[in-house]
């Protein structure tokens, strides 16, 4: 039986078969194969052992390690998921696992480690991270692969004692989509050695034979009890060979601990593991060379020299070993090390380098380089795929032509326009009559980046683990598309060009460049235009265009019974988003062929396309591959220029907010509101050159005019939604109103010193600004907020989620205030770790100052104003005549804010936050609670409230949210808020100038609704959400302090209770899922809503 899956399912649906318990924790890219598990665990699924898999979500990845460790012990197969710090977080247990020869599989989607900067991308630094524990290690280079070889790591383990990592490529083959042969697991069942399975089970702890586990061993006998365990690991080659052996009877296959592509007679060999290989044994079939092969390693720990010489032809005289990591200081990569160990008494010269960093592309281009390096001149430590201009140690490129067998797609999406489903779709419905393969490049906005879908059909088996390089079709899902990146690239003479724009033919023509047009003209390329938009209006589903898409580029495929399909899958894709969503979306189906018309393309000139030669353009412009070494020098330790985002003007609206200045009372909500700083009011003279677009001000002595930097805007719709006299409309982008805000966003700064209610705040410069945070983020208003309270003397600690990713996310940086972030778990010790510091070197400097006589004055001034960042910064001159140079910036005040997600404070950093709020110490916390893990794809956390369907938590979670507010009320001398911007501004606004000056710790717990919540109506009403959430109950303003408890918001109306939970997907799903579970459940969540209230509205009468 052949289905279309990924690398991650195909993990998946061998591993659950094994698992009884399973450990997780969400990471990426290794988040979907637990999402399975507990997706076919809450339905019921059974496997071998006759019971669904009992599912444990945990903290962190090491209390997930921790978790399995116990299960384990007590006797279950037990088995986690994991990649990249997670994998690392559970070095510790694997140790402990290894040595107690315990059969765990932790299951690995490989991805690059946080070092200068943080990379989700694929690499496999994280797996030799952890070469020492004590693991096997069983690597897979495709899909196929992962499905087939799943089953030899679990039944190894049973067998031999050994744990194993098995382990694939992040992204590239963990997300790729591919036509596979499903393994027979009635068979795999078959192969489980029964015994060696009995005697795990009787050696468990609390059996009937008493043991003791984990014990304290001296120098006496600890040595001589490792090396022990060497006979386990003597034999695992062999254990894993003979299944690799059963696995061949059941598939065909011939799988061996390494296996050997090419010519028996080949002089120059690669070793690699990994994706890679496909593409190696690609470039060896193009280039019909005898002389070339490669070695595939699949069992890299224990590294069997035996089984490698078994399969290394005689011939060999050169090898290139390719290592997927970077180590800094060693002689050599690990892969490198091992087989230049393992060969040493051989004739052979051995070479290593390096590739595919974070997923870096590797072409056969890059692969035909090593080989001709072996054919010439020998080249030990080198790369490829990148231009290292300083230590030159690339390659030399050789001209390569290749030509692909399979019929080639690039689709150009949007984030969150659902193209990436729709191209997934696509793939399960051509892969009915023939090979599919679907690879998704992804940038690191949130919903608002530019995704890009690598889509090939064949009626071959597809190996070709890189991008697109020559599509026949090519579909742009915006046309400001052209004006950024080259998105013709490779399109095929005679090939299709797909757009998706509001504009007439005539107005397109005009539209794109002249290159563009050039193009077209001279590969006579067919064009095809569709205002998906309009359609997608007219059912009321604005924005969501993914279905016309897919309905219109299977209708240019000829695909008959596309409308047929797509209905079917409407319908069992989206029933839980509501009927009225399933209607919308077949009559956009069925529409969707009406829309569709042909372009003719005319020779008129229009403009010429201008990419800029800075970084930061060519980052932007998806060019930054072309970037050397040398380019990117300045980014060497991980620091990056703020401020960088005001650079980049995405165009992503096709209508934005337009200000009427005879409607606007100037209260600035607005400005409060707008996830990404796009609307400010300013306060000019009755003379500046803007006055006539202007109204005269409320104090009648000067103009008031509210700016739109409209290609920045993102056109949600807050601004105009909490607008009380509706003095925004929407109209099309104008440059002259997009140059005019330029110029007052850059030059004009609103003389106000304080900050003590809406339009004082609203007029103050918000220094983060133009995120790459989803449209109507619920997040981004409390950062930006913070940054206009607290101002320059703001220093924020990030945790790794959503706010890191939006926040600093190369070459894109928003904020203007110095900013760093650690990893997920540490952040809370990372930012007191900076406050403990700027508290020891201010107290130095300010020694120092002190102890000159003659800045007696100065000392005073800086003692009066210590909290005021202008007036200490202007003096900083004065005060370099008595401090030490290094100190005398310290003299300025610093404000540390630690800020993360409720996956970080609730769950896997919470023992950090638990230690700084007991510290006494002015830290400062924000808490951007959106009761789910958003970054990693929805996952529950302790925030998530019961009931709520989520990843990890299918069938609605059956536990209630933690109380956080009441935890941090236990704390000596703390402040503690709670806040909800869109119900009461002022309540924020003063609950965190409160916690800024707070002589003690502070914590902010503030509600953010989140696209993953699925908010009726879109994130345009995610103020509105905010609003409604405090008016029924489900979240109350407070603020404790000095012993006191605050109630800050009215008495909830309860019957508005249930409509709130309706309102959002998270809790509807469940609804529509099992109605009669989700009136338990949400009648609990309910009722715990009440039970808090009452909690502490009795707290106020103590």
């Amino acid at each position: 039986m052949k289905k279309i899956m990924d690398g991650n399912e195909a993990c998946s649906y061998v591993s659950y078969n094994f698992t009884e318990v399973a450990g997780i924790y969400p990471i990426t890219p290794a988040s979907p194969m637990a999402e399975v598990i507990d997706k076919w665990s809450s339905e019921g699924k059974l496997n071998y052992f006759g019971t669904p898999v009992k599912v444990v979500e945990m903290e962190s990845e090491a209390g997930a390690a921790g978790m399995v460790h116990g299960s384990l012990e007590a006797g279950c197969l037990t088995t986690t998921y994991t990649a990249s710090q997670g994998l690392l977080l559970m070095i510790p247990n694997m140790y402990k696992i290894a040595g107690e020869l315990l059969p765990c599989v932790i299951n690995v989607a490989a991805r690059s480690l946080a070092t200068h900067a943080l990379s989700i991308f694929g690499d496999h630094q994280d797996i030799y991270a952890t070469r020492s524990t004590g693991f096997a290690m069983l690597a897979s280079s495709s899909v196929q692969q992962v499905m087939d070889l799943t089953g030899v790591a679990h039944l190894s383990a049973i067998k031999g004692r050994v744990p194993f990592v098995n382990f694939f490529d992040g992204f590239r083959t963990s997300h790729e989509l591919q036509k596979v042969e499903v393994i027979d697991t009635d068979k795999l069942k078959n192969l489980i050695d029964e015994k060696a399975l009995n005697e795990f089970r009787e050696r468990a702890l609390g059996s009937d034979k008493p043991v003791i586990k984990g014990t304290a061993q001296n120098e006496d006998i600890y040595f001589q009890a490792t090396e022990v365990r060497n006979e386990y690991y003597n034999k695992l080659p062999d254990i894993v060979s003979k299944y690799m052996e059963e696995i061949n009877k059941i598939t065909g296959e011939n799988y061996q601990p390494f296996n050997y592509y090419g010519s028996k007679n080949a002089k120059k060999v690669i070793v690699a593991m990994g994706s890679v290989c496909d593409t190696i044994k690609n470039t060896i079939d193009m280039c019909k060379n005898d002389e070339y092969g490669l070695i595939e390693v699949h069992l890299y720990r224990p590294f069997s020299t035996d089984y490698l010489k078994k399969v290394l032809p005689k011939s060999v005289r050169k090898i290139a070993v390719l290592d997927r990591t970077k180590e800094s200081g060693s002689a050599g990569e690990p892969l490198y090390l091992d087989v230049l160990s393992a060969l040493s008494d051989e004739k052979i010269k051995i070479v290593h380098g390096r590739y595919g960093l974070s997923s870096k592309n590797t072409t056969p281009s890059d692969i035909y380089d090593v080989y001709k390096m072996l054919d010439t001149k020998l080249v030990n430590d080198f790369v490829i795929g990148i231009d290292d201009d300083i230590t030159n140690l690339s390659l030399k490129h050789f001209e390569f032509n290749y030509k692909e067998n399979y019929k080639e797609f690039k689709i150009f999406g949007f984030g969150s326009d659902g193209l990436v489903s729709a191209s997934k779709d696509m793939l399960k419905i051509l892969g009915e009559s023939s090979y599919v393969q679907g690879y998704f490049e992804y940038d690191s906005k949130k919903s608002g980046g530019v995704t890009i879908s690598h889509l090939r059909t064949s009626k071959k088996l597809i190996k070709a683990p890189y991008y697109v390089t020559s599509p026949s079709l090519v579909v742009v899902s915006k046309d400001e598309y052209f004006k950024k990146f080259a998105c013709l690239d490779g399109l095929v003479m005679g090939g299709t060009l797909f757009v998706n724009t509001y504009r007439t033919e005539e107005e397109f023509n005009k539209f794109i460049p002249n290159e563009v047009k050039k193009y077209l003209i001279d590969n006579n390329i067919k064009v095809y235009l569709i205002d998906a938009g309009m359609l997608a209006s007219k059912y009321g589903i604005s924005g969501k265009i993914s279905l016309i898409m897919e309905s219109a580029i299977l209708n240019l495929f000829g695909f008959d019974d596309y409308e047929k399909v797509l209905i079917k899958n409407v319908k069992k894709r989206f029933f839980t988003k509501g009927e009225d969503i399933v209607k919308a979306n077949v009559s956009c189906i069925k529409e969707s062929k009406y829309y569709l018309k042909e372009c003719k393309i005319d020779s008129a000139s229009t403009y010429n396309m201008k990419f800029g030669n800075t970084v930061f353009d060519y980052i932007n412009s998806r060019r930054g591959n072309q970037l050397s070494t040398r380019d990117v020098y300045e980014m060497r330790d991980g620091t990056t220029r703020g401020g960088t985002s005001a650079l980049e003007k995405r165009s992503m609206a096709s209508m934005v907010p337009k200000w009427d200045k005879n409607r606007c009372i100037e209260c600035g909500m607005c400005n409060i509101v707008c996830p990404h700083a796009v609307i400010r009011p300013f306060v000019i003279d009755k003379n500046d050159k803007y006055a006539s677009d202007a109204k005269d001000s409320l104090d009648k002595k000067n103009k008031f005019i509210v700016a739109v930097s409209e290609r920045a805007c993102t056109a949600c719709g807050l601004c105009a939604n909490i607008c009380p006299v509706k003095c925004l409309s929407w109209g099309e982008i104008d440059d002259k109103n997009q140059k005019r805000a330029d110029d007052l966003f850059k030059n004009y700064e609103n003389d106000v010193t304080s900050a003590n209610n809406i339009k004082e705040v609203s007029l103050k410069k918000p220094l983060f600004e133009f995120s790459g945070a989803c449209a109507g983020c619920g997040e981004t208003p409390y950062i930006k907020l913070l940054t206009q309270i607290v101002g320059k003397r703001l220093v924020i600690a990030n945790a790794t989620g959503c706010s890191s990713i939006y926040g600093a996310s190369c070459p894109s940086m928003p904020y203007n205030v110095s900013w760093g972030s650690s990893l997920f778990e540490d952040n809370a010790e990372y930012g007191y770790g900076m406050l403990r510091t700027y508290d020891k070197l201010h107290a130095r400097a300010l020694k120092e100052l002190e102890s000159n006589k003659a800045a007696a004055n100065l000392y005073k001034f800086v003692k009066d104003n210590e909290n005021d960042y202008e007036k200490i910064n202007a003096v900083l001159d004065e005060a370099k005549k008595y401090v030490s140079f290094d100190l005398v910036n310290y003299l300025t005040p610093k404000s540390v804010w630690t800020i993360g997600g409720d996956g970080w404070a609730y769950d896997i950093g919470f023992g950090g936050l638990d230690h700084v709020l007991s510290s006494n110490k002015k830290v400062r916390i924000m808490v951007l609670d959106t009761e789910v893990y958003s970054n990693t794809g929805g996952q529950s956390s302790k925030s998530t409230h019961i009931g709520a369907v989520a990843e990890f938590a299918d069938m609605g979670k059956d536990t209630y949210k933690k109380d956080l507010f009441k935890i941090c009320m236990g704390y000596p001398n703390v402040y503690v808020g709670q806040i909800s911007l869109g119900a009461n501004m002022m309540q924020a606004i003063k609950t965190i100038k409160e916690a800024e000056v707070h002589d003690g710790p502070s914590i902010i717990l503030a509600y953010s609704p989140c696209i993953e919540q699925g908010i009726k109506g879109g994130m345009g009403n995610s103020i509105n959400e905010e609003k409604l959430a405090v008016m029924c109950g489900y979240v109350t303003l407070m603020r404790y302090f000095d012993g006191e408890l605050n109630i800050d918001s009215a008495e909830p109306d309860f019957e508005k209770y249930d409509d709130f939970l309706r309102n959002e997907v998270r809790y509807n799903a469940l609804i529509l899922k099992d109605k009669e579970k989700a009136d338990v459940l949400l009648e609990k969540n309910k009722n715990a809503a009440k039970e808090r209230y009452e909690y502490y509205k009795n707290l106020l009468n103590k």
